[in-house]
């Protein structure tokens, strides 16, 4: 008993040491003060929760660390010891077989729907409610899947809502940025293939055309709540028309959507295939390219001039290509995109362009995101780097990395666990054991 009651002590004194030092790094000497007296006057652990790691990558592209304690406190990582720390009141999980590493981000989702053969048709069957229903069904599956954080770029303010009720701990669910959509008349991103007249009920307010029209939907986007605008300065696989995957937006256009967009506080991310489109947009000041087919080394210079992100989403691609049921100006364009995605990818690793996790899911199924990696590796990354764009990577580039991509003090404790190392296989990400979120677990034990 005296032993036990020494480890206690022990280990009470390290946990406080651990504590007290991430309230002095996020709130200075009152909030560490505080935190004491608190602490002296409730002397207990029950609100800490102790993972026993056998391997921990605290910060991928780091030294993996072994036989570790990640220390969790209101929902926040406190720390990582060296050891198994034990407490009699704190929560203990015993991984000492498990590797974990912080939850894994995808850049590009769509949590609203899953394409399917009657996908087009779903725009009229489903009343607004279902598909809030589906897109909470879909967050749940992400969230299951390890991916402890999201940017959805298809952006409807029901995205919104979710994420709201996400953060309020009302439906389980990875933390979740939205963008706002802005397209041109006829461009990808609009409701293509039916009647006109037809056509006219899905007119979005963010549609625009010419630089001046196009400010005043960005301005509007924003006004409704985007986290950031997307635009699609290409053509696009799935819109049903014969438009081609080349340069859509005009360069004034793309100007003025990034100017009225910065000069609000929020970037510019771009659907872009053809190398004109994607050229176009890292000159005007777009800061991420999504999908990025048709890229070269030219472009690659661009990507590193402008200090912007390759979002590759390589499984939209490689799923679209397989796809049988989509109408003939569809499937032509899949037939020519989605083989040439690896290689791009491989190209754009190979000159050094920065690369940040996304998929596109919602092409692909919802709770299968972690394909991607297997074909990041297939295209020549290593499988440490593949994870760092899935965590440091992507946590900056949806500009949460303050609060998310890492396990160091301070931040969410957002954690995932395998029961092998994927630096070995990196196909074990397809099968996440464990999966924290700000501290509660919902997968695992």
């Amino acid at each position: 008993m005296l032993t036990g009651m020494m480890t206690y002590r022990i280990t009470h004194r390290r946990l406080l040491s651990s504590y007290l030092a991430i309230c002095l790094s996020v709130g200075g000497f009152a909030v560490a003060s505080q935190a004491f007296a608190h602490d002296e006057t409730h002397d207990s652990h029950a609100d800490f929760t102790l993972i026993h790691a056998g391997q921990v990558m605290a910060v991928p592209g780091e030294a993996v660390l072994e036989d570790q304690t990640i220390i969790i406190h209101d929902g926040k990582v406190v720390g990582i010891e060296d050891g198994f720390l034990e407490d009699d009141e704190a929560t203990i999980i015993d991984g000492k077989d498990m590797f974990y590493l912080p939850g894994l981000i995808d850049s590009h989702v769509h949590l609203r729907a899953e394409w399917n053969p009657n996908g087009p048709l779903e725009n009229f069957t489903k009343e607004p409610s279902d598909v809030a229903y589906d897109a909470a069904a879909n967050a749940r599956k992400t969230l299951m899947a390890g991916f402890t954080a999201v940017q959805d770029v298809g952006g409807p303010p029901s995205i919104k809502a979710l994420a709201r009720a996400v953060d309020a701990g009302k439906l389980p669910g990875p933390h979740i940025r939205a963008s706002g959509n802005v397209s041109i008349t006829g461009g990808h991103g609009e409701m293509n293939g039916f009647r006109a007249d037809i056509l006219e009920h899905f007119q979005r307010p963010t549609n625009c055309d010419g630089a001046d029209d196009c400010r005043r939907a960005t301005r509007l986007a924003i006004k409704n709540g985007a986290d950031l605008i997307k635009i699609a300065s290409t053509g696009g696989v799935l819109s049903n028309t014969n438009a081609g995957t080349g340069q859509q937006m005009s360069d004034d256009e793309l100007v003025a959507i990034v100017e009225a967009a910065t000069s609000m506080g929020r970037k510019v991310t771009a659907h872009a295939h053809g190398k004109d489109g994607i050229d176009a947009a890292l000159k005007a000041g777009v800061k991420s390219i999504e999908h990025g087919t048709y890229l070269d080394a030219e472009t690659a210079r661009l990507f590193k001039k402008y200090d912007a992100v390759l979002v590759p989403t390589v499984l939209a691609g490689m799923t679209v290509k397989e796809w049988d049921f989509l109408p003939p100006a569809s499937y032509k364009k899949a037939q020519e995109v989605g083989p040439k995605m690896l290689d791009m990818l491989a190209l754009a690793h190979k000159n050094g362009v920065t690369i940040a996790f996304g998929t596109d899911t919602g092409v692909s199924k919802h709770g299968e995101n972690a394909k991607e990696f297997q074909y990041m590796v297939e295209a020549g990354m290593s499988e440490t780097d593949a994870i760092r764009a899935a965590t440091v990577v992507a946590s900056e580039h949806i500009e949460m990395d303050e609060m998310i991509g890492t396990l160091e003090a301070g931040k969410q404790a957002d954690i995932i666990g395998l029961d092998a190392d994927p630096r070995d296989d990196i196909s074990e990400l397809l099968d996440v054991d464990f999966v924290m979120k700000g501290g509660i677990i919902y997968k695992g034990e």
